[in-house]
């Protein structure tokens, strides 16, 4: 048995409770692992411990852990994971039972505060970070990091247009689940028409496409039943920056006057002109992106 450090003899043996892969030191998602870390010190060879883990007094799992010795041999510890769909307070608690070795030892409780997966616009923390993180991967345009901007808003509100929810930009349970589930991607359709724009209709959001590879996803809006957009695959002909007499922003035309443009008012349903329209905070990136001789594939 290794000899116990300065420190840890002037304080007597210890054992202690810390919280990972948690946010601000005690902050975890309802549905998202977290683990616990127990150490003991100094390191007494052939030692285990008792992580319990209670919900208002009630007792939801217990796991006995071995203990190892650390990279420095001054202590023993072991990891625990946990995860509950249930938000609240879990409170953790651990101990080490006395052995002919090493005497009975109780750490000191730690709590973590598991949060809902919701979020809704103006919202910040780790719910949030998580929702951008998972609509990123898919291709949805997210906003800075850990906040629930308006480009946040509208990769949500994409989202559920892909998804076939109701065209809210709220992120509820049930937008969570589906987005863990891995639901949402955008099913490309041309992936042999290069770098491309395809223009879903039904779902009323435009991708930017290279290859087969979905790089970004806006919401957009369509033509309108009486002034409808025409369906097929163009190519761009004409660029057009800023605004024109008509409030399009930064507009790239496909065939005769339609383009994919910014617009003040994008509905969360088809109401244009004919033309493609997406929110005007998105209209210059896009046109930046889109070159002249692009195709647009715009179909049902």
């Amino acid at each position: 048995m290794a000899a116990p450090s300065a420190a840890s003899a002037a304080t007597g043996p210890l054992l202690s409770l810390t919280p990972e892969r948690v946010s601000n030191g005690h902050l975890a998602l309802a549905g998202q692992p977290w683990r616990v870390r127990v150490v003991m010190q100094p390191w007494v060879e052939g030692q285990t411990a008792t992580v319990r883990f209670y919900r208002h007094g009630h007792k939801l799992r217990a796991v006995n852990v071995n203990l190892t010795m650390s990279p420095t041999g001054k202590s023993g510890m072991a990891v625990v994971a946990f995860g509950t769909s249930k938000p609240g307070t879990v409170q953790v608690q651990a101990t080490h039972l006395a052995t002919p070795t090493a005497i009975q030892l109780v750490a000191k409780p730690v709590r973590v505060d598991v949060a809902a997966l919701r979020a809704r616009p103006g919202a910040r923390g780790p719910a949030v970070r998580l929702l951008q993180q998972r609509l990123a991967a898919k291709g949805y345009v997210v906003g800075q990091r850990g906040l629930f901007d308006q480009r946040t808003a509208r990769a949500v509100l994409a989202f559920r247009k892909v998804t076939g929810m109701a065209r809210t930009t709220v992120a509820d349970t049930g937008l969570f689940k589906a987005l863990l589930a891995g639901k949402g991607t955008f099913r490309v359709r041309h992936p042999d028409h290069g770098k491309h724009v395809e223009a879903d209709l039904s779902r009323q959001v435009i991708a930017l496409i290279q290859g087969a590879k979905v790089l970004r996803i806006y919401p957009a809006s369509s033509g309108k039943p009486s002034t409808p957009t025409i369906q097929g695959s163009f190519r761009v002909y004409s660029k057009s920056p800023g605004f024109n007499a008509k409030g399009m922003f930064y507009s790239d035309y496909f065939i005769r006057g339609f383009a994919i443009h910014g617009y003040a008012e994008v509905p969360v349903f088809a109401a244009s002109h004919g033309c493609l329209r997406i929110p005007i905070p998105d209209a210059i990136s896009v046109f930046r992106w889109i070159k002249v001789g692009d195709i647009v594939d715009v179909y049902p």
